[in-house]
């Protein structure tokens, strides 16, 4: 095996790790997000109140034949592996440009194209993080081979200086479907405005294809704006409330940075700063400007953080970066600094492998069920049938939860019961279900890992709660959690609940 080539070694790993992610995807239930998501297929909209629809739409042809989680899975998947291909393609590509006749480089100190890309696959692939979204789909899944798409497009550009009528096409169905994605696609196109105004004509102003790929990109995001019209922009709206987060502390900002250097790695970091160090002339404002599909939303996401933020939110951008990455590790590789990268490689891979571990062993359990986060994988289906159980049993009028993150879980596997969250917010479940009826009986589920008190008495409760059932999550001889049942009835003055 010493003898294959390095795109060789780049299709195994991603093999292996393709493997792996089926196996867990066959072996745990739905997370909070991929149950949500889920239930945009089974409610098919023009869009949704959180995120735009493609997330639910590309589930749909699936969603509509099986309930099956591991085939569902088989979508994020694919999209993972065609996020490590562009991530190969990309790095050729930039490796390409590097060696061009006005580029200012000594080709000669540049390693091979081959290496470069296999080095950014192996960056990817042992950063912990992109395997949860290859496992479980969301926005940012279809969201990342979307943005190395326009990436590569930006490329083309760059190495010809001009776009055929087919690739202007190519770029307007690519943004619009980043549109169709996540909102935060607006970041990626700023990185393509970037790109081509780094160039020293901007012959792409006076190009009809250029405008027909503007309307392309208009037409493809118009169901998420005659949406969000009819429904008085709420998605805008709750997006923008979204993002500010609460109250901005400096605090937030460096943890959010080492969660970023624990969930993606040192290796893209230390990979990154070696094509800066080394590879990167200032005076090719194109390369510079490449690197704003990286730098762009990293560095929104990073001063957004001081008001909260997700740590997946900003993978995308990594993938955008790993090429970098993957030409700087292939330059500390051929100056003889291998044993470094070895290490970095087999440590990071280590994390991932007990990070697989940890999830299929349910966890480590404590006196403190909710200390357990892996607990929130297990149980949620023999919840859901239960609950489903009792409330056709009992008549109810559906089944009730008292926040939104348990109640995509429930609706899941509960379907086709109403599904009512029991907060004071508006979220996507008051456009599915709508609002409790004055006077209706549910079977309310209290999860362990979020308990709250049964709302009884007051101005929006039940009249009274009774317990029906309980149900012990039990994986590998430990309790991880618990589920209560309570039939509650007569709901009073739910108009005013939201």
């Amino acid at each position: 095996m010493r003898h294959l080539s390095p795109s060789s070694w780049a299709v195994i790993t991603v093999s292996i790790a393709a493997v792996v992610h089926l196996a867990l995807g066959f072996s745990i239930e739905f997370s909070v997000d991929e149950a949500h998501y889920a239930l945009y297929a089974k409610h098919l909209a023009l869009s949704y109140f959180d995120h735009p629809p493609l997330v639910g739409w590309v589930q749909w042809p699936l969603v509509s034949l099986t309930s099956s989680e591991g085939m569902i899975r088989l979508i994020p998947e694919l999209l993972w592996i065609i996020s490590a291909y562009l991530v190969y393609l990309v790095t050729l590509e930039i490796h390409h440009l590097m060696q061009g006749r006005n580029a200012g480089y000594l080709t000669t100190t540049l390693p091979s194209a081959n290496l470069c890309g296999l080095m950014a696959i192996l960056a990817i692939t042992v950063a912990p993080l992109p395997h949860v979204l290859a496992i479980g789909l969301l926005p940012d899944t279809l969201l990342t081979p979307l943005s190395l798409g326009l990436m590569l497009m930006a490329l083309k550009w760059l190495c010809r200086d001009t776009f055929s009528l087919g690739d202007w096409i190519a770029t307007g169905l690519l943004l619009g479907l980043a549109g169709l994605s996540k909102y935060t696609a607006a970041f990626t196109a700023f990185a393509l405005m970037l790109v081509l105004l780094s160039t020293p004509k901007k012959s792409w102003i006076r190009q009809l294809g250029f405008w027909l790929a503007m309307l392309i990109a208009l037409l493809v995001i118009s169901p998420v704006l005659y949406w969000n019209w009819v429904n008085e922009w709420i998605s805008f709206k709750y997006q923008l409330a979204h993002g500010s987060g609460g109250t901005w502390a400096w605090r937030r900002v460096a943890a959010f940075l080492g969660i970023q250097i624990a969930c993606f790695g040192p290796l893209l970091i230390i990979g990154g700063f070696i094509y800066l160090k080394n590879c990167l002339h200032t005076n090719k404002l194109s390369l510079l400007a490449l690197l704003s599909f990286f730098v762009i939303p990293f560095v929104i996401f990073a001063s957004l953080s001081g008001g909260g933020s997700l740590p997946h939110w900003t993978t995308p951008a990594w993938f955008c970066m790993a090429p970098f990455a993957g030409i700087g590790l292939a330059k500390a590789w051929n100056m003889q600094h291998r044993l470094a990268i070895r290490i970095l490689i087999i440590a990071q891979l280590i994390i991932c492998i007990l990070g697989f571990g940890f999830v299929l062993s349910g966890g480590i359990n404590t006196a403190a069920v909710k200390s357990n986060p892996i607990a929130d994988l297990y149980g949620w289906k023999a919840a859901g049938q239960k609950a489903a159980q009792l409330a056709i049993a009992t008549k109810a009028d559906g089944i009730a939860v008292q926040n939104w993150t348990l109640g995509s879980r429930a609706a899941w596997y509960a379907s086709p019961l109403p599904v009512f969250v029991m907060d004071q917010r508006q979220d996507q479940f008051d456009l599915w279900f709508g609002q409790l009826p004055q006077g209706s009986s549910v079977i309310l589920m209290n999860w362990s890992g979020m308990p709250f008190q049964a709302p009884v008495g007051g101005k929006h409760a039940f009249e009274r709660c009774e317990p029906l059932d309980s149900l012990e999550i039990v994986r590998f001889g430990q309790v991880l959690s618990k589920f209560d049942f309570n039939l509650c009835r007569n709901w009073q003055d739910s108009g005013a609940a939201h």
